[in-house]
């Protein structure tokens, strides 16, 4: 065998040896970034209160929800009470309320946009228009505003 036929083989099985490193290189990497995504997605924080009356982050209001129908539904739309009281007990009647929520796993929201569509008198108003379309943990916040105050309260919701 000629110098030049090996010095060519050589250089060939370098670059092969090269691109077989930098295609495992790839794939170990995209391996790993999606393990991240998954463990991401599915990550929950221990210690999550699911409970369903909450004060709210100021603690200017108590909050508490009904859904309709228990379990909460995946997949239809459904309606929830909601009873907002000052933090003396006091019911709060003729509050502003706006209804946000999202997935924070996913970094998604509702499909829906629901909407506080009656004050239903006493403290209690009703939601309309609430949908979740996957199980796992949701958050949903209320924003209520009354009096010149105003206050966010947050359910976190593990739904299956």
């Amino acid at each position: 065998m000629s110098v030049a036929v090996s010095e060519e083989r050589s250089r060939r099985w370098s670059l092969r040896t090269w691109l077989l490193a930098g295609v495992g290189a790839v794939v170990v990497t995209g391996g790993l970034g999606i393990g991240a995504m998954v463990w991401h997605m599915n990550y929950v924080p221990p210690g999550l209160d699911y409970s369903t009356t909450r004060l709210s982050e100021n603690g200017i209001f108590q909050a508490t929800i009904a859904p309709s129908a228990e379990p909460i539904p995946i997949n239809q739309i459904h309606a929830w009470t909601l009873r907002v009281e000052a933090a003396d007990g006091t019911r709060v009647e003729g509050a502003t309320i706006a209804v946000d929520g999202d997935m924070p796993q996913h970094g998604h929201g509702l499909p829906t946009q629901p909407q506080v569509t009656q004050d239903l008198g006493d403290g209690n108003y009703l939601v309309e228009g609430m949908k979740f379309q996957m199980t796992g943990w949701w958050v949903v916040d209320f924003n209520i505003a009354t009096d010149g105050r105003s206050d966010q309260v947050r359910f976190n919701l593990m739904l299956k």
